[in-house]
């Protein structure tokens, strides 16, 4: 399985997630797929989610924009994912790449009103990070080449909350890098539960960007919390003592990982000494404050 196959999954998960709550929130929504050449199919599957909620959009309005340059083959495809949808989807197929994303969105009047905008092969351009943004509220996938962190862009296009991920395959394809961002905490949680639910035996895995040894990473329900014990005690020497719910937050906003992770990892810190806790002894919860141990960095 390819690095599409493991975004059209991660894309189909979110989709579950994203259209029932947004049908709830707003008579109206704005779901954009853009894609930069490459595999479009996910166009189709995410038609196919849509379709699933036609008693829920009874009333509602969802338009679904696919921004591609597949020509007549994708047109003819989506024509006929288009008609097993109710009439209160409206679907638009827009000639090029991602950067027609600013203006497909305001055409469409996405501004103000639940949006999930889905840019494959996109550079972090910051219109189209302005326009995605737009949403109210407003979640973006974003795929290009890694290299450098998406955090900043995403940041300063006004997304509260962000990730990131390198999809690596196995093999000499190439890797690709994927950044998710949201203002919700509940959408940042469903998409790192997603990341780590797909199917494990793809042929592909992932580096945290914010790992300095670049660990690869396999796809597991329980993944291996070598990176972010390392993590984790770096933001401790830079930080100083933190809580258990300021550590959990960390790990949850700044790498990989999931809130869980975060207690399994602290758990395996104390057990081997490279940090201690106040109060020594009881539950681990949120208000225990963890401190690290000098010079025992080496034991995580």
């Amino acid at each position: 399985m390819s690095t599409d196959a493991v975004l059209r999954e991660l894309i189909v998960r979110q989709l579950d997630h994203w259209l029932p709550a947004a049908l709830h929130r707003a008579r109206r929504a704005t779901l954009a797929l853009a894609y930069a050449g490459g595999d479009a199919t996910g166009a189709e599957e995410a038609l196919r989610v849509v379709a699933e909620f036609a008693d829920r959009l009874r009333g509602r309005r969802l338009t679904v924009l696919v921004v591609a340059g597949d020509g007549t083959d994708l047109a003819t495809r989506l024509g006929a994912a288009e008609a097993t949808l109710p009439a209160d989807v409206a679907v638009h197929l827009v000639p090029g790449g991602p950067d027609r994303l600013p203006v497909a969105l305001k055409a469409a009047g996405a501004a103000g009103a639940p949006l999930l905008t889905v840019a494959d092969g996109a550079d972090p351009d910051p219109a189209l990070l302005a326009a995605a943004a737009s949403g109210r509220p407003a979640e973006l996938l974003l795929v290009t080449a890694p290299g450098r962190s998406l955090r900043p862009a995403l940041s300063a296009a006004g997304f509260p909350l962000a990730t990131e991920v390198e999809l690596v395959p196995d093999g000499d394809a190439p890797a690709r890098l994927l950044g998710y961002a949201t203002g919700s905490d509940k959408g940042l949680e469903t998409v790192k539960d997603a990341l780590w639910a797909v199917d494990e035996y793809a042929g592909v895995r992932y580096r945290d960007p914010a790992d300095p040894q670049g660990r690869l990473l396999d796809i597991s329900l329980d993944p291996e919390p070598g990176p972010l014990r390392r993590e984790l005690l770096a933001e401790l020497a830079r930080s100083g003592p933190r809580t258990v719910t300021e550590l959990r937050r960390f790990a949850t906003t700044s790498t990989v990982y999931r809130a869980a992770d975060a207690n399994r990892a602290l758990g395996s810190l104390l057990a081997s000494g490279a940090v201690t806790r106040d109060p020594e002894h009881g539950r681990l919860g949120g208000d225990v404050s963890i401190s690290a141990v000098p010079h025992a960095g080496s034991s995580a």
